[in-house]
This record gives C-alpha cells, structure tokens and sequence, in this order.
C-alpha cells in the first residue's frame, strides 16, 4: 500500500520557506509578497471522494495557533495546486473549490508573519481525504466550521511543514 503524502518543491521539508511565503503586510511585520507555494500529493485513500488543504501554525501566540489557509472541495483526482493557488480571487483553484477566510480575516491563503525575532514558527500543510463529494458549505461560513466538517469527514490526511522566522 502506497502512502499518502504532500511536498511542496519550493522549499524542503521542515526547512525554510521563502520571502514569497511572507505575510505582505506591515501591520503583521511582514514585506513579503503573500504567495502559496506550489504543492502536490500523492496516493490518497482509495475511496477518497474529495480534498481539503489547511495551513496551521501552531507556534503563534494566541493560545490556539492561527489557520493561514482553508481550502475544501477539492475534487478527488486533483494531485497538486499551483504556486499562487492561493490568491484571493481563487481562480488557480480547481473548479468546485471554495477557499475560507483565514485567521488575518482574508480569503485565500495568508503568508507567514511570527512575531519579529521569536523563535522559528512552522507552519503545516495538511491534506485531508475526506468521505464527503463535498462540503455543504459557502463562503460566509467560518474557517472553524470548516475544520470541523472536515475532521468529521477525514478518512486520512498527510503533512508537510515548513518554517520561517522574522529577523
């Protein structure tokens, strides 16, 4: 049995992400440009009938971590999204996908910005297989409904983390 897994050749895993990948805006300390990395994947679940894609960093000092990127309704014979996959307006995305505000309140992914000079925050990128064709969800749901409908549905998932820090 094949194992299911994520990477991105954009940066190595658990090494560090690039400038690209930094939060672009002041108010968070960051000047980068915002950009999702390209990612691909490999060998889900058998019965997988759609994807979701997460981006977690655990390390932020809020007490409960803070989501980057929610992407659900992947369909299921899509194997990898495109650098910049990610941007607001969604059309890198696969047809049926549907991107959720993150925690810095913006649709699409929202790039790294730890707290200048703490210590190297990571940052996980997990791909859920889920049971559901889909879920039943639109864009003014939260991202934390959207996690629980997609934990509720997981059958497996697979991760990749990358780092980064502000100097």
């Amino acid at each position: 049995m094949a194992d299911f897994r994520i990477w991105s050749d954009e940066f190595p895993a658990n090494g560090f992400m690039t400038h690209a990948q930094e939060f672009d805006q002041q108010a968070f300390g960051g000047s980068g440009e915002n950009v999702s990395p390209a990612l691909q994947w490999e060998d889900p679940p058998a019965d997988t009938r759609s994807l979701a894609l997460t981006v977690y960093d655990p390390d932020a000092p809020t007490g409960s971590g803070f989501w980057h990127w929610i992407v659900v309704n992947i369909p299921p014979d899509v194997r990898a999204l495109p650098r910049n996959a990610g941007k607001a307006d969604g059309s890198l995305l696969p047809q049926g996908a549907l991107q959720l505000r993150n925690d810095y309140g913006t649709v699409g992914f929202g790039g790294a910005a730890p707290p200048r000079g703490d210590k190297p925050h990571r940052y996980i990128f997990r791909i859920h297989a889920l049971s559901a064709e889909s879920l039943p969800l639109d864009g003014n749901v939260t991202n934390a409904v959207a996690r629980f409908m997609t934990h509720l549905n997981e059958i497996d998932s697979a991760t990749y983390t990358g780092l980064y820090e502000l100097k």
